[in-house]
């Protein structure tokens, strides 16, 4: 196996990509991580949302393997909403507006109430995006857009299951964990290799 040159298979993952995510993410290259690729959880606000790969680790997957897991990422990335407006980010808007509307007025107690509620919303809105659901809907979302880029719908689960188990196998761990066991079972239904579904309350 050769070596991988980094900023041509950037180039080439970019051309992957939806033009959201070309948009909204960067690829950066990450020899020290133990992981194959990683993304941070989003701040508020932040314009840039990178993906970190170690190419080392990264060119021991297949092509279509890279890619779903790539797209899957992407997908889970641009799917985190901090500004959609919804009961949660409007209350932490309405705290922080809250918050310095009371401060402008020296209301200590105020401005602790108002903060707080901001802070408890925000946190929902956190967990909501770190959910078992939203990896779920992200891996969904991959299969989509690689559908748009040549793959069935069969095949790029079966690329996404297959690559989710050697990540695990890369990174010298003794097992999946359990949200990737259950991202698998339910890309076996999606891929035909198993008719059990995985439960609703497990989302």
């Amino acid at each position: 196996m050769g070596v991988m040159e980094p900023n041509i298979e950037i180039r080439r993952l970019l051309d992957v990509m939806p033009a959201s995510g070309r948009m909204m993410t960067k690829i950066v290259s990450k020899p020290e991580q133990k992981q194959v690729i990683d993304a941070a959880f989003p701040l508020p606000l932040s314009q840039a949302r990178p993906i970190y790969i170690n190419f080392d680790l990264w060119r021991r997957l297949t092509k279509p393997q890279r890619d779903l897991l790539l797209l899957q990422r992407v997908s889970w990335l641009i799917g985190v909403k901090w500004l959609e407006p919804n009961m949660y980010q409007g209350a932490v808007l309405a705290g922080l507006v809250g918050g310095i509307l009371e401060a402008v007025q020296a209301d200590v107690v105020g401005v602790v109430i108002a903060c707080g509620l901001s802070t408890v919303a925000a946190i929902r809105i956190w967990r909501t995006n770190k959910s078992q659901e939203s990896e779920l809907t992200a891996d969904t979302a991959a299969i989509r857009i690689a559908q748009r880029r040549g793959y069935s719908e069969t095949e790029a689960a079966q690329h996404l299951l297959t690559a989710i188990e050697a990540v695990g196998t890369i990174e010298g761990r003794s097992g999946l964990n359990f949200s990737e066991l259950i991202r698998c079972q339910n890309l076996k239904v999606i891929a035909g290799l198993s008719q059990v579904g995985i439960p609703k309350n497990y989302q």
